[in-house]
């Protein structure tokens, strides 16, 4: 990992990685995006073709096993994460996983261990860990502009999609692969973002089901949860209503933080000083800095903020929301 330039190579090159991802590692110094993959070998030599990318493939297991890829991002639906990613550490290579990180803390689990066992590098693509929006929140915390920080509220709310009200297949709202729906998708960022901000949650509970009846996923959350700091969170995540709504707010013993997860609102900070206001946008490729951070990693140079073991704890959060473990 000390040489010159890292090839990746991405195994799924759908929808994520057209803008989100695929060009943050083109952009990342001593990073180069070598190689593609896709089952239909004309999407991905398209791909290839569009992003400029050398090599192009219709069979993971040649693009996890060519010589000239040197790590490995997983952008395929959360199922066969773990399936990819026992192949990529057998291979001996670091890897990158699209966030969540499976759909049971129990393959992540298993994820953790086969890369543990190698000594290798393993990310998870929580990149709101390395947003500079979520950064600002951070410093204000640890500055102390709110005191001691007591509870975290986070509402998100999204009305069906054409897509849902049609009832045409998406794997995003198949239990089978997603068991919470949008809540998998779209909830473990925020969950995520705030086990990053306030530490581990050591004691979690909630209640879910399907209210609208349009898919067999869950599309109704709610929770509480504890952190190992004190800090108390409630969340409701609903994707049945009949407006759009994202609204977290962080109260402390003098004053509170607020803001979306996201959409791109003002941070609004209040207390005692009075109240402010703070723009700050996201990276035409929002996961630029969390790639540039993986490179630091693997130099030696700083700890990823988002690892398997922080992306496991949040898969295990997910599951006690769900029910799915004890």
């Amino acid at each position: 990992m000390n040489q010159k330039t890292i090839r990746w190579g991405i195994i799924g090159c759908g929808d994520v990685t057209e803008r989100k991802s695929g060009p943050a590692y083109q952009k990342t110094e001593g990073f180069e995006l070598h190689a593609v993959m896709r089952r239909d070998a004309a999407k991905a030599e398209d791909y290839a073709k569009r992003h400029g990318v050398p090599k192009h493939y219709s069979d993971a297991d040649a693009l996890i096993n060519a010589p000239e890829v040197d790590a490995v991002y997983i952008a395929t639906p959360p199922d066969t994460h773990k399936y990819y990613a026992l192949k990529v550490a057998g291979a001996g290579k670091p890897c990158c996983i699209e966030k969540p990180m499976a759909p049971t803390y129990a393959e992540c689990v298993a994820i953790c261990n086969a890369f543990e066992s190698k000594g290798l590098p393993l990310f998870v693509a929580y990149y709101r860990r390395s947003l500079p929006r979520f950064l600002q929140i951070k410093n204000w915390i640890e500055e102390g502009q709110i005191g001691t920080v007591r509870h975290i509220n986070w509402h998100l709310g999204r009305t069906p999609s054409p897509k849902d009200l049609s009832g045409e297949y998406n794997w995003r709202t198949d239990a089978a692969i997603a068991p919470g729906g949008y809540f998998d998708d779209l909830a473990s960022h925020g969950l995520d973002l705030f086990l990053y901000l306030f530490g581990n949650a050591k004691e979690v509970s909630g209640s879910s089901l399907n209210q609208q009846g349009l898919y067999s996923a869950k599309d109704a959350v709610t929770a509480s949860w504890l952190h190992e700091s004190g800090v108390t969170g409630t969340g409701t995540w609903n994707f049945g209503l009949s407006e759009r709504a994202d609204s977290a707010t962080i109260y402390g013993s003098k004053g509170k933080m607020e803001f979306a997860v996201f959409d791109e609102v003002p941070l609004v900070l209040s207390n005692d000083a009075g109240r402010k206001e703070v723009v700050i946008g996201h990276p035409e490729n929002i996961q630029l800095y969390h790639v540039q951070n993986m490179r630091e990693h693997l130099l030696g140079n700083a700890i990823h903020p988002s690892t398997g073991m922080t992306g496991a704890h949040t898969g295990w959060v997910m599951d006690r929301i769900l029910g799915t473990i004890e």
